[in-house]
């Protein structure tokens, strides 16, 4: 046989962003080797005439930090998919640590990821200390797709300074050496950079704030130069790039930036509360490009949002004192007991409780709260949301919000957008993901398990933006290399997102027509039996990773060809 594997007469976005064009491809030994007209015969044939061809997609910003540890399948990115993903942001995981520490990492990840505690507990086998020791623990592990992990500042930050790093206390010169060093080490151990979060929205699942919030700009300089001492490794930021604040922030990251020669990622939303924050923000990122800088703007294809329901961790009570005595019920219980004229009464007539004033207006966020639909809508008029829908009825909208969690007997989900929506539509996302700068980020992968599901941003960008929105599309071609080459050269991976030869045999192919996310849904399958609310990807029908399918038709073939990236790769020669 001449290769591996040719796929025969399919649809190929190459990820370059040029135009898509019926070919083939053949593959030998993991990498693509021909592309075009193929002649000659492989071990395996597969016919994708009329299907989408595309490179295995690559998530640069997700939470299997625990998961990696103890699955060997990373859904629900896989069902997606998505090839290779990286973990270790907004700050958050569990390396280096210190078992006196193990705990508090553990809070950190509960609640800035919404991960459950016994899950972790039970998942974690904490057979590492260092960060090279966790790259080695994952090493030893097989998996469904490529794992690049990045250096969290919190665990580093705790494993340095302890208890004064968990209080807020500013790092003094003997730390910032030592975060330094260890920064290096991670780097040429192969980890893929540094993550740190100034986001009030990021706390402990006690309430309390990331122990990085306040990192001052020698901590996070020094932490830089680390990954300069290595000669590799980028910086992702998550924060809060207030209206007061936001041209102080950039111009300090801009400074650690001249100072490390790294390159940043900074996370990019429109707040609805500063809706033309955003604006700034990409300013700022524009002029230091234009200062030879690396800067990108990680961004959302959509708005991130929860989904609230009865049987999901949040809803418009779920700070109510009423409601937390029952939450640990049954969704039969629940609804059971919430029908109950008396308790009604009752839970209508209390305030939400909790340190955060942030959360508990959330709750209250009826103009900014959907039915999901479904199929899930998300992008619905502003005519639909709960605050309209209370007028049109002349009813208080916490009252309806009562009924709604009770409609298909509690089984009901709302949407609640959070960010990217202040306008009641998408066009602020769509000026983001057409900004030169921008790349696909926050799908969270494995994070937010149980009111979020947004690990199938892949799937969502290349099915609304480019096929259903009713104005606004962009190219199809264009958006395969948005999710592909682009997101793999921002951390550093220049050997996918590619079909060309010399490129990993990364390979989806998709029935372009039929492609679909299903309604959410929850399983219980997490260590200790924690919940996880999961959507499946629709009209994958195959993926291949190394030439080696892991996916057919959305289900396991049970091949794990994938494994720890250590560090940047090199683009084929």
């Amino acid at each position: 046989m001449d290769f591996d594997l040719i796929i025969r007469n399919g649809n190929i976005a190459d990820g370059s962003g040029e135009g898509i064009f019926e070919g083939d491809i053949a593959v030998s030994s993991g990498k693509i080797v021909a592309v075009g007209k193929v002649s000659g015969r492989a071990q395996q044939e597969v016919e994708a005439k009329g299907m989408l061809v595309t490179p295995g997609f690559v998530d640069i910003h997700t939470h299997y930090d625990g998961q990696a540890t103890w699955e060997e399948r990373l859904v629900p990115s896989s069902w997606h998919g998505v090839t290779t993903t990286a973990f270790g942001n907004c700050g958050v995981g569990f390396a280096p640590v210190r078992a006196k520490d193990r705990q508090s990492l553990i809070d950190l990840m509960e609640g800035v990821e919404e991960i459950p505690g016994s899950a972790l507990h039970e998942g974690l086998e904490w057979d590492w200390e260092s960060f090279p020791d966790y790259l080695n623990a994952l090493d030893r592990r097989k998996h469904d797709i490529d794992l690049c992990a990045q250096l969290p500042h919190a665990a580093l930050r705790v494993f340095v300074m302890g208890e004064r790093a968990l209080n807020l206390e500013d790092a003094n010169e003997e730390d910032i050496r030592a975060m330094r060093f260890l920064a290096t080490e991670a780097m040429k151990a192969g980890g893929f950079g540094f993550t740190t979060s100034r986001s009030l929205n990021h706390m402990t699942v006690k309430g309390d704030p990331t122990p990085t919030l306040r990192a001052r700009e020698n901590e996070l300089s020094g932490i830089a130069l680390g990954l300069r001492d290595a000669g590799r490794g980028v910086m992702q930021m998550i924060g809060e790039f207030s209206a007061d604040e936001r041209h102080e922030e950039i111009e300090m990251w801009q400074r650690i930036m001249r100072n490390s020669g790294r390159p940043l990622s900074i996370t990019v939303t429109q707040r609805h509360r500063d809706p033309e924050g955003w604006k700034d923000i990409m300013a700022g990122i524009d002029e230091a490009c234009g200062q030879g800088l690396e800067m990108r703007a990680q961004i959302a294809p959509r708005s991130i949002g929860a989904i609230y329901g009865l049987s999901l961790s949040q809803n418009a009570f779920y700070l109510h004192p009423s409601y937390k005595a029952i939450a640990h019920k049954t969704l039969k219980e629940k609804v059971s007991i919430m029908r109950n004229p008396e308790f009604r009464k009752k839970l209508l007539a209390e305030k939400p409780e909790h340190k955060s004033e942030r959360l508990i207006q959330r709750t209250a966020n009826f103009q900014f709260t959907f039915r999901l639909g479904n199929p899930p809508n998300y992008e619905p008029p502003e005519k639909d949301s709960v605050l309209n829908m209370a007028k049109r009825m002349g009813r208080d909208p916490l009252d309806l919000m009562y009924d709604l969690l009770l409609e298909d007997n509690g089984s009901a989900f709302l949407f609640s957008p959070n960010t990217n929506y202040a306008d009641y539509n998408l066009d602020a996302c769509h000026e983001m993901i057409k900004h030169p700068r921008s790349c696909l980020g926050l799908s969270d992968g494995g994070a937010h398990v149980g009111h979020i599901s947004d690990s199938g941003y892949p799937t969502f960008v290349l099915t609304h933006w480019g096929r259903d929105r009713k104005n606004g599309r962009i190219d199809l071609a264009w958006l395969v290399r948005w999710i592909t080459s682009a997101t793999a050269e921002a951390i550093g991976l220049y050997d996918r997102g590619r079909i060309a030869i010399g490129y990993k045999a990364d390979i989806n192919i998709i029935d372009y027509d039929n492609l679909g996310q299903s309604y959410p849904y929850l399983t219980y399958d997490l260590p200790k039996g924690g919940r996880r609310l999961m959507q499946k990807g629709q009209g994958y029908k195959a993926t291949y990773l190394n030439g080696m399918a892991t996916y057919i038709d959305g289900e396991s073939t049970g091949l794990l060809a994938g494994k720890l990236v250590r560090g940047p790769q090199s683009c084929p020669a």
